[in-house]
């Protein structure tokens, strides 16, 4: 009998479509299961969304909730001859300023010598000694003394107190050392430098500026000179941050006449951090409604519509925040501009009344917010029950991840009964066309050999 390569083919009986009809009805129980799977993945990325919004919110919560957000100083000068900021310590009010003198570092230049990787003995050590009193021993033991190792050595050890590099002035002797302190100001400066152990290096290197011996030339270390208000000061840095309570003054060049600077009062950081703060929360309200909105006309659900967990951010929120006072006078959010939408619930913010309230009631509005009844205060502990590690976000979210496994475990485990029950399936229909064949094979034998009897008896007529 010759072989079936296809089911059917040998009986002539549509077992092949048969088959892929059964398939197809089996696998509604996979396309049930996957549908709920892309439910589950819907809902979970749905909740990150969500998370999203309330850790926006948090962090704007958290800004606003700090005392420093508020009743901040600025301190702002026409002249190019200095910077400075202002803390909030500082008090308002205006300076006249004159620089007389920048601080600079000293510089010591050395003899030149001929050549700058030959050795200058051997060995040995070199203190140098600040005119603070600083002193500090750098070991050559073992190392290279020559130029290039002096510099590798002082610039090696962040405790040297210099800086060196190397000069080509372009002479028969023209490589020379160059020392400079690595802070500003006299008392920064070497006042000496003393070399142990090795004779040839202390030779070149040795440097007293009490005696004036060493084979150097210097060039001065000066201190920052300046006059706020006709009085004079001496720094030994360009940054002045302990003459004018709060003010931390950066003197770039001098003057040649006194330049204003003006502390006042700066609340534009203030109410930036308000206005972020009426943002994120209304960016979460718009969050919660986008994944809770039901299209009535196409009758169709977002991801969390009817949502207990998206109801309840949206309650917390929003009591946390009608629950804000300050703990001074009560002050509420309605008396500094801020009011709630009736029907959308979102907040809208009154610049003018703002920017009054922070003027005159600047301690009331910074505990509207900072207090421990205050807005930011009340916010950030609300959002920390929904976002903090073990909150309700990671633990729904951690519920709908195990039961997306349990459903893959589903869907595989069907897929295999499906796939051993078509087995069966593709067996018996294998049996059944063969049978078929066979039952269609011996009937047409039949049927000749009759046909033969008959044409036989025919004849013997």
């Amino acid at each position: 009998m010759a072989t079936i390569s296809s089911i059917g083919v040998g009986s002539n009986l549509p077992l092949n479509d048969l088959l892929t009809s059964l398939r197809n009805n089996e696998n509604h129980a996979l396309a049930l299961i996957q549908s709920r799977q892309v439910a589950v993945q819907t809902k979970v990325s749905a909740y990150s969304k969500l998370q999203g919004a309330v850790s926006t919110l948090q962090t704007a919560a958290k800004a606003v909730g700090k005392p420093e957000a508020f009743g901040a100083l600025k301190a702002t000068t026409a002249a190019d001859a200095f910077s400075a900021t202002a803390d909030k310590t500082a008090i308002a009010g205006q300076y006249s300023i004159q620089v007389d003198t920048l601080a600079s570092a000293q510089t010591l230049v050395a003899d030149g010598r001929a050549e700058r990787d030959a050795a200058i003995g051997a060995g040995g050590s070199v203190t140098i000694t600040l005119a603070n009193g600083e002193s500090h021993t750098v070991d050559l033991t073992g190392k290279d003394t020559s130029l290039n190792g002096l510099v590798a050595a002082l610039n090696g050890d962040p405790d040297s107190g210099v800086n060196a590099t190397l000069v080509n002035d372009g002479s028969g002797a023209a490589h020379r050392l160059l020392l400079t302190s690595r802070a500003t100001g006299t008392e920064s400066a070497v006042a000496s430098i003393t070399v142990a152990d090795n004779a040839e290096l202390e030779a070149f290197l040795a440097y007293d500026k009490a005696v004036g011996t060493g084979g150097f030339t210097e060039q001065a270390a000066t201190n920052a000179q300046l006059s706020i208000n006709g009085i004079s000061i001496t720094s030994q840095t360009n940054t002045i941050e302990d003459a004018i309570d709060g003010v931390a003054l950066t003197l770039k060049q001098t003057t040649d006449k006194a330049a204003t600077l003006s502390v006042t009062r700066d609340d534009t950081a203030a109410t930036k951090a308000i206005n972020d703060f009426v943002k994120a929360y209304n960016g979460l309200l718009g969050t919660i409604k986008s994944l809770t909105s039901y299209n009535v006309d196409t009758q169709a659900s977002s991801a969390l519509t009817g949502d207990s967990l998206a109801r309840r951010v949206q309650t917390e929120m929003r009591g946390a925040l009608n629950g804000a006072l300050d703990d001074i006078d009560g002050l509420s959010l309605s008396r500094i501009g801020i009011t709630t939408d009736p029907k959308s619930g979102e907040l809208k913010v009154d610049d003018a009344k703002l920017a009054k309230a922070l003027s005159s009631n600047l301690e009331g509005v910074t505990s509207l917010f900072t207090g421990t009844n205050g807005a930011g205060t009340r916010v950030a502990n609300a959002a920390e029950a929904f976002t903090r590690s073990d909150g309700l976000f990671s633990a729904t979210t951690d519920s709908l991840n195990e039961t997306a496994k349990q459903m893959q475990r589903q869907y595989d485990a069907t897929a295999d009964r499906i796939d051993q029950r078509m087995e069966t399936y593709r067996q018996q229909f294998t049996q059944l066309d063969a049978m078929v064949a066979q039952m269609n094979s011996l009937s047409s034998y039949l049927t000749q050999q009759l046909s033969m009897l008959s044409n036989l008896s025919k004849s013997d007529k």
